[in-house]
C-alpha cells in the first residue's frame, strides 16, 4: 500500500476502539447473563467484585422444568433434520449438478425461487398439512417442513461442479457406479462445505423458535427454546438470576462447540466462499 493510501495512525487508533466498543457492547447481554446466573439474586443489579460465587441458580433452574426432556427433544430435532438434510440435499445436488434430464434448469429456477420464501410464511400451509399426516405434536411433525434446504441444495450444487471430470471418469474406470462415484469422490471434496453447512443448520435449528411454538402442545415434544419461553413466563414467578442460568444451559452447548471447533468453523467458512 503506498503512503498516499496508508491509513494514519490517528484514524487506526480510532477504528480499533471503535471496534473494542462495538464488541463490548455485542458481549454485554452475554457477561450480564453470566454474572447473574453465577451469583445471588441481590447481586443481580449489583456488580460488586467480591460477591460470593453461587451454581445454586442451576440447581434450582434444572429441576424447577424439564430440562432434561427438553435437550432430549431438541438434540433429536437437531439429529434428524440435518441428517435428512445432508442425505437428501446431496441427491438433489448432484443430479443438478451432474445429471442430464428434462426440465433440469427450470426445476433448478424452481429450487432457487424458494430462497426468496421465508419459512415463517409458510407456518399456517404447514400446519395444515401436518395435521392431515396427524402428525401435530410429535417431534417428526416439528421436522418435516426442514428435512431438506432450497440452499443445501444451491450450495452443494455449485460445490459438485467444481469438481473436475477427470476424477469421475477415473472412480468409474474403477468400477464404482453413480453412487459410489458420488460417495468416493463428491463427498469427500465438498467436507468443508459439509461442515460449514451443517454448524449453519444446528445452530438455526437449536434456537429455532416459532414453528415449534405452533407444533408442539406437551412437555414430550418441546424443544428447548419453547421450554424455556414457558419457563421464563411471567406466571412462573421465578427471579431473574434463574432464568438466566436456564439461558445459559440452553445456549451453553452451542458456545462450547463454537469454541472447540472455532478454527475449522472459520476455515470451513473461508473454502466454501472460494467456491
Amino acid at each position: 500500500m503506498s503512503a498516499a493510501y496508508r491509513p494514519s495512525t490517528g484514524y487506526r487508533t480510532a477504528t480499533t476502539i471503535a471496534a473494542w466498543v462495538l464488541g463490548i457492547l455485542w458481549l454485554s447481554p452475554l457477561l450480564y447473563a453470566i454474572w447473574t446466573a453465577f451469583h445471588p439474586a441481590a447481586y443481580s443489579t449489583r456488580f460488586v467484585l467480591g460477591a460470593p460465587l453461587t451454581l445454586e441458580n442451576f440447581v434450582r433452574a434444572w429441576h424447577a422444568a424439564p430440562f432434561s426432556r427438553y435437550f432430549f427433544n431438541t438434540t433429536i430435532i437437531v439429529i434428524m433434520i440435518v441428517g435428512a438434510q445432508c442425505v437428501l440435499c446431496t441427491l438433489a445436488a448432484f443430479a443438478f449438478a451432474r445429471s442430464k434430464f428434462r426440465g433440469r434448469d427450470i426445476l433448478f429456477s424452481l429450487v432457487l425461487l424458494q430462497l426468496m420464501i421465508s419459512p415463517d410464511i409458510l407456518a399456517v400451509v404447514n400446519y395444515r398439512t401436518i395435521r392431515a399426516l396427524g402428525a401435530v405434536d410429535t417431534l417428526f411433525g416439528v421436522a418435516l417442513p426442514y428435512l431438506t434446504s432450497a440452499f443445501g441444495i444451491f450450495l452443494l450444487r455449485q460445490t459438485f461442479m467444481t469438481v473436475p471430470r477427470d476424477l469421475e471418469d477415473a472412480a468409474r474406470i474403477e468400477g464404482c457406479g453413480t453412487l459410489g462415484v458420488l460417495w468416493r469422490v463428491y463427498v469427500p471434496l465438498a467436507r468443508p462445505v459439509y461442515l460449514a453447512y451443517g454448524l449453519v443448520q444446528v445452530s438455526f435449528h437449536w434456537n429455532n423458535f416459532l414453528w415449534p411454538l405452533i407444533i408442539t402442545n406437551s412437555v414430550e415434544t418441546r424443544p428447548l427454546t419453547v421450554g424455556l419461553s414457558v419457563f421464563s413466563s411471567v406466571d412462573q414467578g421465578i427471579d431473574w438470576s434463574v432464568i438466566t442460568a436456564a439461558t445459559l444451559m440452553t445456549s451453553g452447548p452451542l458456545l462450547v462447540g463454537f469454541l472447540v471447533f472455532q478454527r475449522q468453523f472459520v476455515q470451513s467458512f473461508m473454502r466454501a466462499g472460494i467456491r
